[in-house]
């Protein structure tokens, strides 16, 4: 790993004068590169213990439903929430339901909403072009060694340095929203309670310390891991493996392996190509649960202006069969 005062001179020469990027400064790598270290190795401690407690204790059925209804909270509040709702505004909510699904991306441990947010449209304002903050194809290296260091830098390299995204610049209207900004000013609270609730919740519904501790295991630090996983996933192979079945100025692709895990975040091609649109999954076999998501609450009245591209876009941008399979 490089030193960060050659971090610092890297970005200086390469990211100076794009807009909405200001540089770091050593101090400001090394404390990212720390907090990195905690959020990377903690979750997979819990994955070590989970193997343990696996052959020796066994998994139980309170430990999945715990796993799986923080999973499917945390990751729809990053898909739903942090992504299609205040990042691209796909459809709009009441302020309180805003405030609800900040909060729950808030429980994934992928930085606050506003910082989420602003990184996230700094990527599609330079996607896979120099700006971009964590593209798998800026990496000087060819061949095979350009390609593992460009997966792993946008998987989680990235992470290690300072991004430098200006949040005045790419998410004002978060910093305005009095509910968004108090989501972001307790983030640190939310952490706590992320991996503290399935904890409190696995003690008193087994009425035991067992279930407390295999409790914070599977429904806090497992999760948390697979979830950081699956995201980064997106950044990564989702720029690089599958198809791109409709025009996009980036290198952004479909990849059907992770849609279940990322609730419909894989269909990255068609969100590229239709950036506004609440739903990822344009065709009816594309399982996309954030979309179901959205268009159940739409029915019950919590989310309207809720926006899709128009058959006519879909079809100007679709690419032949022969096309799409060049670019796969």
């Amino acid at each position: 790993m490089r030193a960060p005062s050659e971090v610092v001179a890297d970005m200086r020469l390469r990211l100076s004068g794009i807009r909405g990027i200001e540089i770091p400064t050593e101090d400001h790598v090394k404390w990212q590169r720390r907090g990195m270290l905690a959020i990377s190795i903690i979750p997979l401690l819990g994955i070590a213990f989970a193997a343990v407690q696996v052959w020796g204790w066994g998994l139980t059925g309170l430990d999945v439903v715990l796993f799986l209804v923080f999973y499917t909270i945390s990751g729809l509040g990053i898909t739903v929430g942090f992504h299609r709702l205040l990042t691209h505004k796909s459809f709009d909510v009441p302020n309180w339901v805003r405030a609800g699904w900040a909060t729950a991306g808030s429980m994934a441990v992928q930085g606050s909403a506003i910082d989420w947010v602003a990184t996230h449209r700094r990527h599609h304002a330079y996607s896979d072009e120099e700006g971009d903050p964590h593209s798998p194809h800026l990496e000087a290296a060819d061949g095979i060694k350009g390609i593992l260091r460009g997966l792993w830098h946008s998987h989680l390299g990235w992470l290690f340095t300072p991004a430098g995204t200006r949040k005045e610049t790419w998410a004002p209207d978060l910093i305005d929203n009095p509910a968004i900004a108090r989501v972001n000013r307790v983030f640190p609270a939310i952490i706590v309670a992320t991996f503290a609730l399935p904890a409190l919740l696995g003690g008193l519904i087994s009425m035991s310390w067992r279930g407390a501790v295999t409790g914070l295991i599977w429904g806090g630090l497992v999760r948390v891991f697979l979830l950081h996983h699956v995201t980064w996933s997106i950044n990564s192979i989702c720029h690089f493996y599958g198809t791109q079945p409709f025009k996009a100025r980036d290198e952004s692709r479909n990849n059907p392996w992770l849609s279940l895990l990322s609730f419909g975040e894989s269909w990255h091609n068609a969100h590229h190509a239709f950036p506004a649109s609440a739903r990822h999954g344009l065709r009816w076999w594309e399982i996309d649960v954030s979309w179901l998501t959205i268009k159940g609450m739409d029915l019950v009245g919590l989310a309207r202006n809720v926006k899709l591209p128009s058959e006519n876009q879909i079809a100007r941008k679709r690419l032949s069969g022969k096309q799409a399979r060049v670019n796969a």
